[in-house]
């Protein structure tokens, strides 16, 4: 069990206390506010702009505004073709774009594409997840942890061992990018897995992407697939462009 004082660094800003509504300098919250929203719905709407995610655990002041104005939230995000997924059950809520048959919809968020080592150690935290629920305990997990699983994709008699530590080095980087990795406070090498990774990546969608790495892995010629630049897995990473 890991100690209760181990928290994941918060990535909500130190803002002021939220203005209510009727609280609101006139004309707005600033020179020619011509908005609707209540201040600390604004950040809501900000938060979940930001991407990847708005968490409980990491943005506590926010997530029972979005309880609370979620229908309001949602339409101001269908303005902008986006739709809000609230969970409940993990408390987390992020957006995805808008598919429609009828209507070419712009794309405001980005694709993040995954390269082969990207895509593997995003299902080994996956999984993380899916132990630390079993065992009712939160995802924690090492940097040497993470670099170790994917050494096991090194080509044999592979000539640019340098090379393979980058590509390792750099996978772990994307996942911080993403905030699916969020730093344990006081200690630089482990981190705790979000939960936000649950939703981006079902287990349904998972299962055969798994099998085949670990195929890959046993044969070793995972490295040999990572060189590839047209094979990666997509995630939705919720950033403005």
């Amino acid at each position: 069990m890991n100690s209760s004082h181990e928290l994941p660094e918060s990535e909500e800003p130190h803002l002021p206390a939220a203005l209510p509504v009727n609280d609101a300098p006139e004309g707005g919250t600033f020179n020619g506010d011509t908005g609707q929203l209540a201040v600390e719905s604004r950040r809501v709407l900000v938060q979940l702009l930001l991407g990847p995610a708005l968490d409980f655990r990491r943005q506590s002041r926010l997530w029972p505004v979005l309880l609370r104005d979620e229908e309001v939230i949602r339409s101001r995000l269908h303005e902008l073709f986006l739709e809000l997924v609230v969970d409940r059950e993990q408390q987390i809520a992020f957006t995805r774009q808008v598919a429609s048959e009828h209507l070419d919809v712009p794309v405001l968020l980005r694709k993040a594409p995954l390269t082969f080592l990207e895509s593997a150690l995003l299902l080994h935290l996956r999984s993380r997840l899916t132990q630390a629920d079993a065992q009712g305990d939160r995802a924690v997990v090492s940097l040497q942890e993470m670099l170790e699983h994917l050494s096991v994709f090194e080509r044999e008699k592979n000539p640019d061992r340098a090379r393979f530590e980058r590509q390792m080095t750099n996978a772990v980087e994307k996942a911080k990018k993403l905030s699916l990795l969020q730093r344990i406070r006081g200690d630089d090498e482990r981190f705790e897995v979000s939960p936000t990774l649950k939703l981006l990546f079902p287990a349904e969608e998972i299962q055969a992407l798994a099998r085949i790495y670990s195929e890959l892995a046993a044969s070793g010629n995972g490295a040999g697939h990572e060189m590839s630049d047209d094979e990666h897995g997509d995630a939705e990473a919720g950033v403005i462009e």
